[in-house]
């Protein structure tokens, strides 16, 4: 295992200064930041569509962090890590199960936000023994409704950001009432908290890659949940555009240990960022239980 970072480096105290490192996988080097305790679990951050390390929400990872080993990573082709990126869910799901492999580790939890919360599925699904528990935040099962209409809402929306000087994520993140349109701008500021080491944003080449494994995973028919047998906690904004909220229902109806947290009120497909306090509370007592 290669560490871009000079070793032995002390723990870093928050997200905002953990140094970014790297792991050859089958000849690639895949990027990514750890902070935490050494002991437990691992908790495996699976991202969304078009993300790298920096768009993960440090209250968010600092508050995990606070009791847990937190990983998170880029996936092949995806901002500092190497190779392209594949075009279809399962070959995304193939190299974390690998990435998490060269980090030597042999069980993990897995927090998977949107199209991370597709490819941790998937992983629950195919490794049984690698996942003992996940999160599923902001996502849905294969064939659910609304999952294929990904790519046009998310052009649409950037198109409209673009015209109107703002970030895409005031519309695709957080509804458009005085109370998201404050949880975006404040979300979008904790985002740019660190300064120093950020990562590359991602390639134009690798954002279409991850929208045509979207749009075939919403076109997939529905799979067979109950393969799918860890415990589960699925949480999502009650008005998410882009992964229609009913998706979070029916994924907590179907897998057989799902456990539902009540939709956040006023809350999009940024749910879990907006509400992050409550959010980390839960997942850790999950975790933990």
């Amino acid at each position: 295992m290669s560490a871009s970072s000079s070793s032995p480096t002390p723990t870093p105290s928050s997200y905002k200064n953990a140094p970014t490192r790297s792991v050859s996988v089958q000849g690639i080097n895949f990027a990514y930041r750890q902070l935490g305790p050494d002991d437990g679990v691992p908790l495996i951050l699976l991202n969304h569509l078009s993300a790298v390390l920096d768009n993960w929400d440090p209250r968010v990872v600092d508050k995990l962090a606070a009791r847990r080993r937190v990983i998170t990573y880029d996936n092949r082709g995806v901002g500092a890590s190497g190779g392209s990126t594949p075009d279809t869910i399962e070959a995304m799901a193939r190299d974390t199960v690998l990435f998490i492999r060269a980090l030597g580790l042999d069980q993990v939890d897995l927090l998977g936000l949107s199209m991370g919360g597709f490819i941790a599925q998937v992983i629950a699904a195919q490794e049984p023994a690698l996942v003992r528990k996940l999160i599923l935040a902001g996502t849905g099962p294969a064939g659910g409704p609304g999952i294929d209409k990904v790519t046009s809402l998310t052009v649409q929306d950037m198109l409209k950001a673009t015209l109107r000087r703002k970030d895409p994520k005031h519309y695709l993140f957080f509804t458009q009432t005085e109370r998201g349109q404050r949880a975006a701008r404040e979300f979008l500021a904790r985002l740019k908290e660190r300064t120093d080491d950020r990562d590359k944003t991602i390639s134009v080449q690798s954002f279409r890659a991850q929208l045509k494994a979207i749009k075939r995973w919403g076109r997939t028919a529905p799979q067979d949940l109950s393969r799918i047998q860890q415990p589960v906690l699925v949480a999502n904004g009650e008005s998410n555009r882009m992964v229609p909220s009913e998706n979070t229902l029916d994924l907590a109806a179907r897998l057989p240990r799902g456990e539902l947290v009540p939709l956040y009120p006023d809350a999009g497909h940024g749910g879990i960022f907006q509400y992050h306090d409550a959010f980390v509370a839960r997942a850790l007592e999950f975790l933990e239980s």
